[in-house]
Parts: structure tokens; sequence; C-alpha cells
């Protein structure tokens, strides 16, 4: 079943981000702010930018969608999936939305 493929990625994604957040936070300490980790891969090189901006766009039409979707299949929480998109990663919330997007699916379709 797919929803089990999404609820993995979910949590390869919530660990994976995390790994790399805790050692950056290591490794620059309160210089790791907000602004630092939205600016951080246009540094550096061309290809850190286009890698960055190929993110920041993929996740805000993403996240947008996320909550358009949830409103379209009267998904309740919506704005769960939101935050956790900042608090966690987009690499967690959007698989994470996923699973619970097909288990929606799947009920109304019985």
């Amino acid at each position: 079943m797919i929803k089990y493929f999404y609820l993995l990625g979910a949590i390869a994604g919530a660990g994976s981000t995390w790994w790399f957040n805790i050692a950056a936070f290591r490794e620059i300490g309160a210089g790791f702010t907000p602004q630092a980790f939205v600016m951080v891969g246009f540094e550096g090189s061309a290809m850190l930018g286009s890698l960055a901006a190929d993110f920041w766009v993929g996740s805000t039409v993403s996240l947008v969608w996320m909550v358009v979707e949830a409103r379209r299949l009267g998904m309740r929480h919506v704005w769960a999936f939101v935050a956790l998109t900042f608090g966690v990663a987009w690499a967690f919330s959007l698989p994470l939305f996923l699973f619970f997007r097909e288990r929606r699916l799947e009920s109304a379709q019985t």
C-alpha cells in the first residue's frame, strides 16, 4: 500500500533533516537563526542556489496544495501540517500529509 511508503518517507524526512539541523546547530551555535537557515542555500555556489530555489519554490507550492487538498477532502487539522512544515521539516510534513490523504481517500471509498 502506497500510504505506508508515504509514512516511511515522513520518518526518513524527519530523521534526516534533523540529523543535519542538529549538526549545523553544533557547528554554528547562536548563528543558527531562521534567516541563516533560509540564506545558507543561496550562498556558496550557483549549484547550491539552484537547489535552494528548487526547494523553496517546490515546498511553497506543495504547502499551498496541501491546504487546498485537505479542505477539498474535508480533512481536519490542516493547520497541523503547516505547523509541522515549519517546526519539523517539509520533508516530514508532505509525506505525512500524503499518508493521511490516502487514509482519507480509502475511508471515502468504503
